[in-house]
């Protein structure tokens, strides 16, 4: 079964595939994910932390041609629930209860990493916190989210 998650390091190309096994390869890529040209460059299952690679595209920013609020978030959620759920190897799909985001910079288009660590994991509710750097390394926003869990057989289609 060819995974349906795109993996790639941050330091290739979209067709170099990453040698990075998760739960997310048995699942189907959400269309938001795509959207956002979400991709995993690194992860470590056991350790809660993962890193995802997105498109910042010129489609995304706001008058001021900056990337807006609101896709930057997204980005940060979508970095943020993915952590947990490959920390509990996909047993535990998540769902955001509530996620507070700094912005740091104003984000220009072009490659935007992420990275979340999963500081707390429990039965019900996962603590995250996330971070996202433009590709000349500038902070661009921090979050921090609570995460409901709950069964992924039950919650994926």
């Amino acid at each position: 079964m060819t995974p349906c998650w795109q993996q790639v390091p941050a330091t290739t190309s979209k067709t170099e595939a990453a040698m990075i096994a998760t739960a997310l390869d048995r699942i189907p890529m959400p269309p938001v994910a795509k959207l956002l040209g979400w991709r995993v460059a690194d992860a470590r299952p056991q350790d809660g932390w993962i890193r995802i690679v997105f498109d910042g595209k010129q489609d995304f920013c706001n008058p001021a041609g900056f990337i807006q609020g609101g896709m930057l978030s997204s980005m940060l959620d979508d970095t943020m629930g993915p952590a947990a759920f490959i920390m509990t190897e996909g047993r535990l799909f998540t769902t955001t209860i509530t996620m507070t985001v700094n912005f740091l910079a104003p984000a220009r288009p072009g490659p935007i990493t992420g990275e979340a660590t999963v500081t707390q994991l429990g039965k019900t509710i996962a603590f995250v916190e996330g971070r996202l750097t433009a590709a000349d390394g500038t902070l661009l926003a921090t979050a921090s989210s609570s995460i409901r869990l709950v069964e992924a057989a039950r919650a994926l289609r």
